[in-house]
Parts: C-alpha cells; sequence; structure tokens
C-alpha cells in the first residue's frame, strides 16, 4: 500500500500493532510501537527494493562492491523516513494518535556494526551511492554484539557488551537459500591431471556465512542498495542427544569456534587467540562476499571471463585485502581459470583504499597462523608474492633492496597493504596531503613502480544524515533562505555566502545553535549531572581516543587555563564547556590512561567552586552516531588537533564544519583543504607542519626535555601528573608523563603546546564578536559542499569503478 497521507499512516500502524501483539495502540510499549512502526517502513521500503533490483538485473549494469569491516550507520528508522520524504506525514498521523515518533525513534538501538570513521564513511557513501542510483552495495560482517558499550566507572572506561539485537533487527531479511561455506584449517592435496593441477583442500573446518540483508535506501528516489550482512552458523544442526561424551565436547567447541566468529568487531588481539580470531573475521567476510558475488554473477548467465566488466570490488582499508587471493582462489580452483587469467580479472575487479600512513596500523600476519588457518589460501599468496618479486627483480635486478622493501612476504609474515596494492587496479588516499604522503614516503617504491594506480579521493559525509536529519534548526534556516536544491546538490550551500552578512538570517544562525546547545546542555546533565552555561564555547574534541589524535594537548591547555584562572580567579575569559567523547581500544593501555586522565581532571574542575562555572569539563560516555547526532550541532569550536602528518583525512572535520562549527586545527589530513575552502580568516590553524614534523623523523633536532624545562607553563601541567596536583590514579598519570618526556614526545605534544595556547586565544578573542563569529560560522557551512560524500561517491564511480547512474523504469 502507498503512504499518501496521514490517514494511510494511522491505519497502518493501528493495523500492525493488533496483527502483531493482538492489543490495541493504546495499550502498546514503546518497543511494540517501535516494531510495528518500523515493519510498515520496512514493508514500504522492500517494494523498491525489488524493483531496484529487477531494474539492475534487467539492464545487466555494472555493479560495485563495497567490502569493511564495519558499517556504523546508527538508527535506520529516521533516516529512512527522512529519505522516503515520509518523517512529516508519519509524525503528524502518529501526533493525532498521541504517539511521539521522536520517542518512539529513541526505542531504536545504534546497529553494532562499527567503531569511527572507517564505519561511519562507508555508510555515508552507501547513502549516497543510493541518492544518487549507483548500482553500489556493502558487504560486512553481522557482529552480534558490535564492539562494546562504553561505561566511566571511577574515572575509567569498562567495556560492556552491545547488544544491539535485544530487539532484533526489523530491517534485515535473512537469506539461508544463499549460504555459502567457508573453509579454515586442514590440509591441501595436490594432484595433477593432464597438464592440470587440482588443488582439493581437505580435512578442513566448515563454516556456514548466512546472508542478512539490509535496505540501503536513497533520498527522493525509488532506488534501494543492499548492505549485505553475513553471520557465521556451525554447518549442520547437531543432536547433542547422540553424541559420546568425547563427541560431544568436540560439537560443542565446534558451535563455539564458530559462533565466535561473527561474536564481536575487532577482538582484543594481544594473544595469539585473538589474532587468529581476526584473521578468521576477515577471511569470513572475504570469502563469503566473493563467492556470493560470482554465483549471483554465474547465477545471471555471466561469462567470468568477462566479471571485470560487471562487477567493481572495493577494499576499504587492508581488513578485507584477502579478497585478492579468495578471488583467485574461486577462479583457479572451482572455475578452472589459469593463473595469469585469474589474475587479470582478479586485479581488473579490485580496488583499494589506504587509511592510514601509522607504520603499526598497517596489518601484518604470522605466516604459520596464517598457513595454519587458511592453507589454500597461503599457497596463493606465496605465488603471488613469488611472481611480484620476480617482476621486480627483472625491473631492478637480482639483488635490489627493493625486492626485499616491496615484498608481500617478508620477515616471517605477510604484509596486507602490500597485498592490497599488487592485487588492485587502484589505489588511494583520503585527502590531497595523505595521498601525497603515500606517493613521496609510505609507499614510495610502490608509486615509482605503478605511478598509474595512485590518486587521490578526499573523504565525504553525507549532507543529508549530519544537517538535514541531525540538525533541523539550521538546516530549516538554510531552506528558508536558499531553497532545498542543497539537499540534494550540496554544492548549492555556497549560495549562503551571498547572505552571511543579513542580519536574519544571523540572527536565525545564532538561534539555531542556541537551540542546538540547549538540547545538549539537557543531556549533559541528565547523563552526568553537570550543569553547563549555554553562553559559554562548547569547545568538542570527539574522535576515537589514539595518542596521535592527542587528547593529551587538549587536556594540558585546559589544566593550563585552570592553573591561570587560581592564580587569577578575576581573569578575564569567556567561560567554556569542553567536551569529549570517543573509545579506547581495550587492549591499547596509553588510551585508557588518557581517558582516566580526562575524566580526573573533568571531576577536579567541576568541583572546584573557586573558579566561579568558567570552565566545565564533561566526558560523555558511550559515543555512537546517535549521540553525536546532537554533538555536532551544538559545537563552537571543533578540536582537529591530530600530530601533522598522522591523520589521512578525518571527517568528524567535515560534520563541524557542515554545522557552523570553527576548527581549532593543525593542517593535517583533510584539515588543509578545510581551510583552503574557507579562508585562513575563518579557520585557527597551530602546529608543525607536515613537512615540518616529518623532518623532525628523519633528521631529529627535537628534544622534549628542552621545552619542558624552557616553558613554565608546559612544567607545570607536566609536573601535575606526577605530584598528586590530580586526585585519583597517580600511577595513569605518571605513564603518560613518562612517555612524553622519556619517548621524546613523539606526537610532538609539548612541541605544539605554545602555537596551540595561542591559536585558542584567537579562538576566544573572535567569539568575543558574536556578529564576525556567526559570519564565520556562515562560511564554513557554505564551503562544506565540496566534502560532501556525493561527490566523493562519483569520482569513486567515474574513475574507479567505472560505474553508472541507473534510473529506475
Amino acid at each position: 500500500m502507498l503512504i499518501q497521507n496521514k490517514e494511510d499512516v494511522k491505519k497502518l500502524f493501528k493495523d500492525r500493532i493488533e496483527t502483531m501483539y493482538g492489543i490495541t495502540f493504546e495499550n502498546a510499549s514503546p518497543v511494540e510501537s517501535y516494531t510495528a512502526l518500523a515493519g510498515v517502513v520496512r514493508d514500504y521500503i522492500y517494494r523498491n527494493w525489488a524493483k531496484t533490483n529487477r531494474s539492475y538485473d534487467e539492464t545487466s549494469q555494472k555493479q560495485a562492491y563495497y567490502f569493511s569491516i564495519e558499517f556504523l550507520s546508527g538508527k535506520q528508522l529516521c533516516t529512512n523516513l527522512l529519505n522516503l520524504g515520509l518523517r512529516d506525514t508519519f509524525k503528524e498521523g502518529l501526533e493525532e494518535l498521541g504517539v511521539d515518533l521522536a520517542e518512539v525513534e529513541r526505542v531504536e538501538h545504534d546497529l553494532g556494526l562499527g567503531n569511527g570513521g572507517l564505519g561511519r564513511l562507508g555508510s555515508c557513501f552507501l547513502e549516497s551511492l543510493a541518492s544518487q542510483q549507483f548500482p553500489a552495495h556493502g558487504c560486512t560482517i553481522r557482529y552480534k554484539y558490535g564492539l562494546f558499550k562504553q561505561k566511566i566507572i571511577d574515572n575509567q572506561q569498562v567495556e560492556i557488551l552491545d547488544d544491539w539485537l535485544e530487539y532484533g533487527n526489523t530491517w534485515e531479511v535473512r537469506r539461508p537459500n544463499r549460504a555459502v561455506e567457508v573453509k579454515f584449517y586442514g590440509y591441501v592435496d595436490i594432484d595433477d591431471i593432464g597438464s592440470t593441477t587440482i588443488f582439493k583442500h581437505r580435512n578442513y573446518q566448515p563454516v556456514m556465512a548466512v546472508p542478512h540483508d539490509m535496505p540501503v535506501v536513497g533520498y527522493g528516489n525509488d532506488t534501494v542498495n543492499t548492505l549485505r550482512l553475513f553471520s557465521a552458523e556451525p554447518k549442520r544442526e547437531i543432536d547433542y542427544t547422540l553424541l559420546s561424551g568425547e563427541e560431544m565436547q568436540k560439537a560443542i567447541n565446534y558451535e563455539r569456534s564458530v559462533e565466535s566468529i561473527t561474536e564481536i568487531l575487532y577482538p582484543d588481539d594481544s594473544q595469539k587467540e585473538g589474532k587468529e580470531l581476526r584473521l578468521k573475521q576477515q577471511y569470513f567476510l572475504v570469502s563469503a562476499g566473493i563467492q556470493t558475488i560470482v554465483n549471483r554473477y554465474k547465477r545471471k548467465g555471466g561469462d567470468l571471463s568477462e566479471l571485470g566488466k560487471k562487477v567493481a570490488i572495493h577494499i576499504n582499508d587492508t581488513h578485507p585485502a584477502l579478497s585478492i587471493p579468495e578471488m583467485m582462489r574461486v577462479l583457479m580452483d572451482e572455475d578452472n581459470f589459469g593463473w595469469d587469467e585469474a589474475w587479470s580479472i582478479t586485479r581488473e575487479v579490485m580496488s583499494y583504499t589506504n587509511h592510514t600512513i601509522l607504520p603499526e596500523a598497517f596489518e601484518k600476519w604470522d605466516i604459520e597462523s596464517f598457513r595454519w588457518l587458511l592453507p589454500r589460501i597461503y599457497m596463493i599468496v606465496e605465488e603471488i608474492d613469488r611472481r611480484h618479486k620476480e617482476e621486480l627483480r627483472c625491473k631492478y635486478g637480482q639483488d635490489s633492496w627493493k625486492v626485499w622493501e616491496m615484498a608481500i612476504i617478508r620477515d616471517n609474515s605477510i604484509n596486507m597493504a602490500h597485498m592490497a596494492i599488487v592485487g588492485s587496479h587502484s589505489v588511494n588516499g583520503v585527502a590531497k596531503v595523505h595521498t601525497e604522503i603515500l606517493k613521496n614516503s609510505v609507499m614510495k617504491n610502490f608509486y615509482e613502480y605503478y605511478p598509474d594506480k595512485f590518486n587521490n579521493k578526499t573523504n565525504g559525509i553525507t549532507h543529508r544524515s549530519w544537517l538535514l536529519k541531525s540538525n533541523s534548526p539550521l538546516s530549516k534556516a538554510v531552506t528558508e533562505t536558499i531553497g532545498d536544491s542543497w539537499i540534494k546538490d550540496p554544492m548549492q550551500l555556497e549560495e549562503l555566502v551571498k547572505f552571511k552578512g543579513d542580519s536574519s538570517f544571523k540572527e536565525k544562525v545564532r538561534a539555531a545553535k542556541r537551540e542546538n546547545k540547549e538540547r545538549l546542555a539537557k543531556i549533559i546533565l541528565e547523563n552526568n549531572g553537570i550543569s553547563v552555561d549555554i553562553d559559554s564555547i562548547f569547545d568538542v574534541q570527539v574522535k576515537r581516543i589514539h595518542e596521535y589524535k592527542r587528547q593529551t594537548l587538549n587536556i594540558f591547555h585546559i589544566l593550563d587555563l585552570y592553573y591561570r584562572l587560581k592564580d587569577n580567579p578575576n581573569m578575564d575569559m569567556v567561560p567554556r564547556t569542553f567536551i569529549f567523547g570517543g573509545k579506547a581500544a581495550p587492549g591499547y593501555y596509553m588510551a585508557k590512561r588518557i581517558i582516566n586522565l580526562m575524566m580526573s581532571v573533568a571531576e577536579m574542575i567541576n568541583n572546584d567552586k573557586s573558579i566561579g562555572g568558567k570552565i566545565k569539563v564533561v566526558g560523555l560516555e558511550n559515543y555512537r552516531v546517535s549521540l553525536a547526532e546532537r554533538i555536532f550541532p551544538a559545537t563552537d569550536i571543533s578540536e582537529q588537533i591530530s600530530t601533522a602528518s598522522k591523520e589521512a583525512s578525518g571527517t568528524g572535520n567535515m560534520k563541524f564544519m557542515l554545522n557552523g562549527a570553527l576548527t581549532v586545527g593543525t593542517l593535517d589530513g583533510a584539515n588543509i583543504e578545510i581551510r583552503e575552502a574557507v579562508g585562513d580568516e575563518n579557520f585557527f590553524k597551530f602546529g608543525l607542519t607536515v613537512d615540518e614534523v616529518m623532518k623532525y623523523y628523519e633528521s631529529g633536532g627535537y628534544a622534549a626535555f628542552d621545552v619542558y624545562n624552557k616553558d613554565f607553563r608546559i612544567k607545570r601541567v607536566m609536573n601535575s601528573l606526577v605530584d598528586n596536583s590530580i586526585p585519583g590514579q597517580g600511577e595513569s598519570y605518571k605513564r603518560i608523563y613518562e612517555t612524553i618526556l622519556y619517548n621524546n614526545d613523539q606526537y610532538f605534544v609539548l612541541k605544539d603546546f605554545d602555537s596551540y595556547i595561542k591559536a585558542q586565544d584567537r579562538a576566544e578573542k573572535a567569539y568575543r564578536d558574536q556578529d564576525r563569529w556567526t559570519e564565520m560560522s556562515i562560511v564554513n557551512t557554505a564551503k562544506s559542499g565540496i566534502f560532501s560524500s556525493d561527490r566523493t561517491v562519483r569520482e569513486y564511480a567515474d574513475e574507479i569503478w567505472g560505474i553508472k547512474a541507473s534510473v529506475l523504469k
């Protein structure tokens, strides 16, 4: 049934409650109301989903598949209603029934399929692809528990299971008839039959990969693409009543081993068992994904020799890099292709995005563990490496050091980034500076060898999620001023520049910011018990906790400001509310120590009445998409302070910019392009440049102790970490102190401190002139169009995947 008005909504909702639960809607619980309402929306979506798939089949268009170990989609009900253009209709209809749509939406759990920027990027891409009607889909794992829910107890992070499937996932369709078998362990028999060598994987552990498909709804059109989630299940039902004690234990161990594969995102890999589980997850994803793609292609009558003309597979970071040897396995072992033809097809199909230049983030797998878990895949990797090195020797000579440096297998480990480069036809970075660092430093040898492979695709975000959905006060003001064409064409936001001096529009922008700050202040009061000043500067740093992201630099500024206030309680300053959010990986000791320091500083400052409430520090626990949707619109200052050269791109910086926050940032990642867009006068830059950082790393010349001894402010802040000035876990703070000073401040926290303080002072001075600040804010929103994921995915589609937009008939 088409939903044309609020009467349709009322009828469908009431009918669904009655048929699902046998009760009237007045007696439904919030969970029952959510499930019923989501069911109504789901049924509406599914018709267009079928229509989309039928159109792709009939037109035989090339389709792209985006492989990512995570997708961070957030809550789906609001997004789907918004993209269908039905949210107001549903809101009005439910209001007449006495049901608050916002309350129903709050029941839904955030999808536990991601952690941070990598997963959110993938979700933005899928939304933009559907909204622009590109035939492109996502592939990932259906994690039972996702990453973890973060609780802060005694100022320290505690991880608890994120049971995002508590109420099930009403949006998905389980497709057991499309399940495929993934093989682990065992051994490989090699037989020569005539001139053909046959490889048979024997005595393996079978795992069934069962697809669960979720619709991805395009904005304002009928396109519905697919996010396919794979769950791991035992190959067969086990009747334990027929088993002896030893057999029963083996069966239990098998079931537990299978279930663990898709139980949790990013298992702790500090021990051997955790490393093996992560490798299992990665192979499970790519094997399941590639088998289902190839099976579908063959069902539709496709010629596998032409696969590259109809299928593009994208490797998002190195987690899915095993797509390359798995595609080779499928083509050779299951479809009888020779090596050269299989390799040509594989390279034509595969493309790879690099997301880091941090050496410790490059995935490497121990040979013995890899060979034990994936015997056939190891044989293929070994052969890819052998042929790759032979090519290199032909160009550089038998003994060239480049052969060793560019090897896929060396030092008893397999380098997955090297695998991804060698086996793909395209390698891209995610910001201009990041791509240049890859080409000129981190992957210089590969760039010289494969110059045509490397390209840049600066990241983007979907404006529909991060402005239209999450910031209705500002999006309403924008639409009233320039119309609604920006929703489908974010470059139209540029028109706002003409209105930056318009007093009426500026007042609307200020009113929107205030409304958003009031909303966030309410959340802070409810969750943290802290009352914050709406007129204070909301200074925000929300992102994964990591040393290179330098939450420590932010904390040191807060401590310096606090100590200056203690020296002079009458100091003239604009009150400031510092807001943090982010999770530390469970096994990342220093990141957890940073959270401990952050929360202890917050407790100390918030309870000190002598500073008159001029500073408040808030640590929001369990940072996630639905919370981010409240934080970005309320922010005045966006903290983008990573060590120059360390952040590949960032997307949080773009979300803040879109919502009118001004950036205090280093010239790192996409910060550089944001500054170019808004102009230096609308961006507070500080710190070392990429070239300066790289020079220090290469040539030395920096001594952290010299900076510490010469700057009274730094010495006072650093000493407070070890002299019991800050209450709480002193040993934690001591480790931060020792890591910075005794490791020579590898992320240049102390080196950039003075420049950072000056940038903060400039930002405060600018904030005092609210008229000028609002103009700066408007310019940031106006110039954000180039950071739309609509633009990014068009570049991927045109320049890497070779897919075309498809208007459904």
